[in-house]
């Protein structure tokens, strides 16, 4: 039998079993608003029980162990999804700055049709000068030798080609922009691969030598889903509880070793392309943040880039070869309305700026009131063009506008939709590893009362204890 000093020893273990359940509560409850954190359970058991002759004997109990209350498969769910929000939201940045360059509201719908745009027209936008250029050159038409008219066409045509300009500045300043974009998280994805194999160490030692890698693990956890945010990546377990980082097919972390890190590269243009940093293995990303701005660089801006200087050297072609070809009120012919070759470079011609009288409207050097090239100039506008898939250049800039909205609605939506996923799956996650403080009160009350009833048991022995000595005084 465990006779009267057992039983203290009971009761102490019982104590200290206690007492470890009041201090995990507590640490749970510490850190019920900390990111990341999983909430623990104190393990007690039952102490190995001591044979009478009237049957085994308890000897109490004992706190064995500190557990975490985590579910590895919703940890990689999250981790999965979070690869995902990165890519969409990194997108959704993209394209919302190119939305801005463009200086139009795009609520794209999926619509080529002219008559069902999807631009809202700002009186700044590229579509709206066009217009007003066409606009002016009708004017003109109607009175070739007007100063005012020539005037206004030279204005307008300045105010175009600026615009043009403007856009073309500030889609490459956006497009510069995700290179940076780029060049920073690859920096911070091998930040986060090295912290990440210096846990893995830790957490290794920490279990070989029989300590608690609770708070660890809860950090490297962490540091996978941020990494995730960035990249996507498939996760092995190693030897010693660490994890294995494989990105793109090429293992970047294996146990408590960094492998291989990575680097940007030119991929032509300027354009910043992922690889392995040792063997400059180009890597395939599938999701994270670095591929969302990588996609939305190189498909919808680079495409809206591409159509404004398609559209900017055809207006500069055709409106050229319409005005070369004509005379001014002066007699001059042959001189060009436009500069430049594209979006960027487009440009009035200075000596039309300085004198708007020497704009070639007629089609006759001997009659200035003839109307005929800037007439021709004028019906542009409704004139489809074969570099433009033989639409004109104003349902083309409409398409162009309107397929940069369905790739930004696509991305808002997909953001939307994810954001909900990635919710869901935390609140699952939360219901199991996250801090309910109710629970934890209740806990901490049990435990509380617990270590009264052991408190008493220790008192209760002591005064046995006591009573034996008296007795035999």
């Amino acid at each position: 039998m465990l006779g009267l000093f057992g039983t203290l020893n009971l009761a102490a273990r019982s104590l200290q079993a206690q007492m470890t359940g009041v201090e995990i509560s507590g640490q749970n409850l510490a850190n019920v608003n900390t990111a990341g954190y999983t909430r623990q359970r104190v393990d007690i058991q039952t102490s190995p029980a001591i044979s009478t002759n009237i049957g085994p004997e308890g000897t109490g109990a004992n706190a064995v162990a500190i557990q975490q209350i985590a579910n590895s498969l919703l940890n990689h769910q999250i981790q999965s999804q979070a690869s995902v929000t990165g890519y969409w939201n990194a997108n959704q940045s993209a394209l919302q700055s190119a939305q801005n360059a463009l200086g139009e509201f795009l609520n794209g719908t999926g619509s080529t049709s002219s008559t069902d745009s999807t631009t809202s027209v700002s009186s700044s936008g590229l579509a709206n000068q066009l217009n007003g250029l066409f606009s002016a050159f009708q004017s003109l038409s109607a009175s070739p030798t007007s100063a005012t008219a020539q005037q206004a066409v030279v204005n307008q045509a300045q105010n175009a080609a600026n615009t043009f300009n403007q856009i073309d500045t500030q889609i490459s300043h956006s497009t510069a922009s995700l290179n940076t974009s780029v060049s920073h998280d690859v920096n911070s994805a091998n930040k986060l691969l090295s912290d990440i194999a210096n846990l893995n160490s830790e957490i290794t030692y920490a279990e070989f030598t029989g300590g608690s890698a609770n708070s660890l693990l809860d950090a490297r956890n962490q540091d996978l889903e941020n990494l995730s945010q960035l990249v996507n990546i498939q996760t092995s377990t190693g030897t010693g509880n660490s994890v294995n980082i494989s990105i793109g097919g090429q293992t970047l972390v294996a146990g408590t070793q960094v492998m291989d890190t990575l680097q940007t590269y030119d991929s032509g243009g300027g354009r910043l392309l992922v690889q392995t940093a040792t063997g400059g293995v180009p890597l395939t990303l599938t999701g994270g943040s670095i591929q969302g701005a990588i996609d939305a660089r190189d498909g919808a801006l680079a495409t809206m880039q591409n159509s404004l200087n398609t559209l900017a050297a055809t207006l500069i072609t055709q409106v050229n070869n319409l005005h070369a070809s004509g005379y001014s009120s002066t007699g001059t012919t042959g001189a060009n309305f436009f500069n430049g070759a594209g979006s960027g470079t487009i440009t009035v011609n200075p000596s039309l700026v300085s004198n708007p009288g020497l704009i070639q409207t007629s089609g006759s050097a001997t009659a200035s009131s003839d109307n005929a090239v800037i007439l021709k100039m004028a019906q542009l506008a409704s004139t489809a063009q074969a570099s433009l898939k033989n639409q004109t250049m104003g349902v083309a800039y409409d398409q162009s506008v309107a397929d940069l909205g369905d790739a930004l609605q696509t991305a808002n939506n997909q953001a939307s939709s994810q954001a909900i996923v990635a919710t869901m799956f935390k609140t699952q996650r939360d219901s199991v590893s996250g801090v309910n403080v109710d629970e934890e009160m209740t806990n901490l009350m049990g435990f509380q009362r617990a270590y009264q009833a052991s408190a008493k048991l220790v008192s209760t022995v002591d005064s046995m204890i006591q009573t034996v000595l008296s007795m035999k005084n």
